[in-house]
């Protein structure tokens, strides 16, 4: 498609208070391939955690961008990532999704790579000439890799800017999300592992959006959470407390809305409660309340979600217009008692993953949504307007999506510079 054509996709009328979206960007595989050039090849992408190979010789492997990787420490303790695929032949070096090792060697010929990725060993490597360049064959590394807290983000744009830039004035958030334990965290042993047959950018949606909570998880809200002894009133009633929806700058954005606490007792209270006075004493009561008692939905773009409510990362990739994966982790505070994190892991299951009582309500709209757009030609328009006049608008509203639909479109038709997410400067004042 031309970019005259990537221009009309999208209707941003700020003056009036209108923004819309052509459903055909959901549907059609030209824009897919357009995607992965203009996005996905352009952003920073999340990876992997740095607990996830903690000693020399950890690694694990993931498809990152369409990509295979294989994220691996070496014997001085720094990370690497590198393209899952052998110099000789092609064939994937590990093919194991996690282990530890000395030697990332490939099955097929059995070439061997050290932990820094170098060629070290080739059987009966007398059969080739002198020609043979040992040190031009290792393992390719991805353009660049950098860690923020111990997340591990890669790019494949070698000109991208750093990191720390590319986050922002999301970084701000990710430090909330980051420091609710008190303590250093990590990502815990196994993931969710699911796919929908939705195209990507409805889960982008979906991940910041408020407003279809209370209608899509009525048995959560209505049923589940009154059964475990909350007053579910907090969420459905008419005197519920709406949170704020933010539009970080670069496509970020986050929604928020104070926490509502669980019933623990036990124990578990008790640690939970030690933890609170840890990051008091460490961080003072103001921000511990700004930390621990608020909940938060965290999108860096293009489609790297945290859910402080369950403490989930989750990534997403499109496979085709219709179809996409998703992982998601759980990152939770490293050392606490066996009986909290099961605690935390039965609520991390409640609502989401594959079996939860929230993922198969979103996967059943999404893919709704996506057999809704066969009509993408008599029905062409999706309506995301709402909360456009509004100088803060609420976790209901969907400024949050806009802000990502804005940088979508601005990198789309080639666009590289800084691009204003919000719908004016009051937004762009309470974001910074």
């Amino acid at each position: 498609m031309d970019r005259v054509d990537m221009h009309d996709l999208i209707v941003d009328d700020r003056v009036r208070g209108i923004f819309r979206v052509n459903r055909r960007v959901f549907t059609d595989p030209e824009i897919l391939e357009e995607e992965r050039r203009e996005v996905f090849d352009r952003s920073w992408l999340y990876a992997g955690h740095e607990s996830e190979i903690g000693d020399p010789g950890d690694y694990v492997t993931r498809r990152v961008g369409g990509r295979p990787l294989i994220l691996v420490r070496d014997d001085a303790g720094a990370p690497h990532a590198f393209l899952n695929t052998c110099p000789h032949r092609g064939n994937t070096v590990c093919r194991e999704r996690a282990g530890s090792t000395r030697l990332l060697r490939c099955f097929y010929h059995a070439w061997a790579f050290d932990l820094t990725g170098r060629l070290a060993g080739v059987p009966d490597d007398d059969a080739y000439t002198p020609a043979f360049d040992r040190d031009a064959l290792g393992l390719k590394p991805v353009p660049r890799l950098e860690s923020y807290r111990g997340m591990m983000f890669v790019s494949y744009d070698p000109e991208i800017e750093s990191l720390v830039g590319y986050l922002g004035n999301a970084r701000d958030y990710l430090d909330l999300m980051l420091d609710f334990g008190g303590d250093e965290v990590e990502i815990v042993p196994g993931s969710q592992a699911y796919s929908m047959k939705a195209n990507w950018k409805l889960l982008v949606e979906n991940s910041m959006d408020g407003y279809h909570a209370l209608p899509t998880h009525q048995r959560y809200f209505s049923q589940y959470l009154a059964d475990i002894g909350m007053d579910a009133s907090n969420w459905a009633g008419p005197n519920r407390i709406q949170g704020i929806g933010l539009a970080l700058g670069s496509g970020h954005a986050v929604i928020e809305n104070r926490a509502r606490a669980l019933p623990i007792t036990g124990t578990a209270k008790e640690e939970l409660d030690q933890i609170r006075a840890r990051l008091v004493e460490r961080v003072g009561a103001e921000h511990a309340h700004r930390i621990a008692d608020y909940s938060r939905n965290l999108f860096i773009f293009p489609n790297l979600i945290l859910i402080s409510s369950w403490h989930t990362i989750r990534t997403f990739y499109p496979l085709a217009p219709d179809y996409m994966e998703i992982d998601a982790w759980a990152n939770l505070p490293r050392g606490e008692s066996g009986e909290l994190r099961q605690r935390r892991f039965e609520n991390f299951i409640s609502f989401l993953g594959p079996a939860g009582f929230g993922t198969p309500d979103d996967v059943y709209a999404l893919e709704g949504c996506q057999r809704g757009f066969a009509a993408w030609r008599e029905v062409s328009w999706s309506d995301i307007s709402r909360g456009m006049g509004r100088a803060r608008p609420s976790s209901q509203d969907e400024l949050q999506m806009r802000a990502f639909w804005r940088r979508w479109h601005a990198l789309m038709q080639g666009l590289r510079g800084p691009t204003d997410c919000s719908d004016c400067p009051e937004q762009r004042e309470a974001a910074e």
